[in-house]
């Protein structure tokens, strides 16, 4: 344990990708309880022991709940792999301590600013504790993840709309790689490429999301991607419409309905005539 005159070890606790504490660069092993103590205080900063508790062991009665959490606070202090903080009846972790989560967190809301923080694109790019099963880990993962993919295109819009169109594709395409099914991506790539001035690769991406989307959901993309490509399609479809049949003198001459004229609904073909005398 440090003494006062000891340099306070820089802890970092990683929770994207997995579990790992270091201290100072150095790997600390962590029994498998204590880690998730550990990764709960750090995603829920400031919470109270028996809400920490209820969610640590819920199928517990409240008491042996938070008699199990005080043992685990215990057996943190006596060898503080991670330093805690209490106060009253909250518990957080200590300010040296650098949880990854909080970059992306912070990350996000300087995007949101209309910053643009180097490196933002690869924030966040693994899964909080994968393996991990528990309702509240999974509760966490997917709003990280959407805290990340909402980041992702709203920094690709912003990039778009200053006109730096390779840093508004990076953004779009590490969103797409996130979550290839989300329309969202697909439909900055596509903006983005029309700014370019590039039709073919806007065309070639719409029809590649749509193949997707057709053989994984049998879904259509909403009207709205499909209105992107309106005017660039447009000469395209024009060009495909089979040409009237026309007259020696130049003019058109109206094509000659194929097959019989549709009968009225209800109407019925009257039976032959039999001309009179027949036997």
């Amino acid at each position: 344990m440090p003494t006062a005159g000891d340099h306070a070890p820089r802890v970092a606790l990683h929770l994207l990708g997995g579990f790992q504490l270091l201290h100072d660069g150095v790997p600390v092993v962590v029994p498998r309880g204590l880690q998730r103590v550990i990764a709960l205080i750090g995603l829920r900063p400031g919470a109270t022991r028996s809400h920490l508790a209820g969610l640590l062991w819920p199928e517990n009665p409240e008491e042996r709940a938070l008699s199990s959490l005080r043992t685990a606070l215990w057996r943190l202090r006596q060898d503080p792999c991670c330093p805690l903080r209490t106060d009253g009846d909250t518990v957080r972790l200590g300010p040296t301590v650098h949880l990854d989560t909080d970059e992306l967190v912070e990350a996000a809301a300087r995007v949101r600013e209309g910053a643009v923080p180097r490196g933002v694109t690869g924030a966040g790019r693994h899964d909080l504790l994968p393996g991990w099963y528990d309702d509240w880990v999974l509760l966490e993962r997917e709003r990280l993840r959407q805290l990340r993919l909402h980041m992702l295109e709203e920094l690709a819009g912003n990039h778009l709309v200053a006109g730096r169109h390779g840093e508004a594709l990076e953004a779009a395409l590490e969103a797409m790689a996130a979550e290839p099914l989300r329309e969202t991506p697909h439909r900055l790539v596509v903006r983005i490429h029309l700014a370019e001035g590039n039709a073919f690769e806007a065309v070639h991406s719409f029809y590649v999301y749509r193949d997707l989307l057709l053989r994984e959901l049998r879904l259509e993309p909403s009207p709205a991607m499909t209105a992107l490509l309106d005017d660039t399609l447009a000469p395209i479809r024009r060009a495909s419409r089979p040409e009237p049949p026309r007259r020696p003198g130049g003019r058109t001459t109206a094509a000659a309905p194929r097959g019989p004229a549709p009968k009225p609904r209800g109407a019925t073909t009257p039976p032959p005539s039999i001309p009179r005398g027949t036997p």
